[in-house]
């Protein structure tokens, strides 16, 4: 038998010269494909925020309906000539247009506040608080609200190092949001009780405000701090809101340079843990 040797000079520029007509092919589908992913994502991405924007807006429009509903009302009483016109009644429909007044004027702040943010033109008037005597001072002025579901309020003050420095009505709000919460997603007909707890280590001091309330779960808790998402209940009207508060809660206490983490598990409640740098006492 005969044996044929065959030999390349240059096998490498050989094979390449055999290929190289596929490599433009290649790249091209390469840059298609790519192309065709980003579309994808880009176009459930927007999808997704349609949804927000549509929930966010019907959720807003149920909320200021109702105060100027009951404004208009009370304006209506007073101008009918029908209706007897006591102190009593007057007194009464005097508050109902002042609280319904205050709530639309909420309502539409709080929208304001998180444009100002993105904006990025939000000003903080820092100062060195304490926080323990700050948690103390909310607690007894939101006790009234949690007692009126027939649960209690507790605390446990355990921060030695307690200042810190932070804007005053900005983080009052934080810790009056998370509470609001707290009592918003409340098992129904069933007394909630709120914890609250300060503690701090060398270099961080920490706020957590714990709830027996509905719970979360665990695939909402990566969009709870979102914009506008608002964690499903049924029904979407049955707790009030735009979805923005917890979404300023992060806001401000990524600003003030801390993070905020919550732990839930559902039908027994939910967990905020704030967490600040210090100021050490000299």
């Amino acid at each position: 038998m005969g044996v044929v040797k065959i030999h390349f000079p240059d096998m490498g520029a050989y094979i390449y010269s055999s290929v190289r007509f596929m490599i433009p092919s290649v790249v091209f589908t390469i840059v298609l494909l790519v192309t065709f992913i980003f579309t994808i994502v880009v176009i459930f991405r927007q999808k997704r925020y349609t949804e927000i924007k549509n929930d966010f807006i019907n959720n807003m429009t149920h909320e200021l309906k109702t105060p100027i509903a009951s404004i208009s009302l009370a304006a209506q009483m007073m101008n009918d000539s029908s209706v007897t016109k006591s102190p009593a009644m007057m007194e009464h429909l005097g508050k109902v247009v002042n609280d319904e007044s205050k709530r639309l004027r909420f309502l539409v702040e709080k929208v304001l506040q998180m444009s100002m943010f993105d904006r990025k033109k939000a000003v903080f008037k820092k100062k060195k608080l304490d926080l323990n005597e700050m948690v103390e001072n909310i607690a007894n002025s939101f006790s009234l609200r949690v007692e009126h579901t027939g649960g209690k309020i507790y605390t446990e003050i355990e921060a030695v190092e307690s200042a810190l420095y932070v804007d005053e009505v900005h983080f009052q709000n934080v810790i009056n949001n998370l509470l609001d919460n707290a009592v918003k997603y409340r098992k129904p007909d069933q007394p909630v009780n709120i914890y609250l707890r300060t503690w701090n280590d060398n270099e961080h001091l920490y706020l957590s405000v714990r709830d027996t309330g509905l719970g979360i779960r665990k695939d909402n808790l990566k969009k709870v701090f979102d914009k506008f998402y608002r964690v499903h209940t049924g029904n979407v009207h049955d707790v009030k809101g735009f979805g923005l508060g917890l979404a300023y809660v992060k806001k401000i206490v990524m600003l003030h340079n801390g993070d905020i983490s919550i732990e839930s598990e559902l039908g027994k409640g939910t967990k905020f843990t704030v967490k600040l740098p210090i100021i050490k006492e000299s």
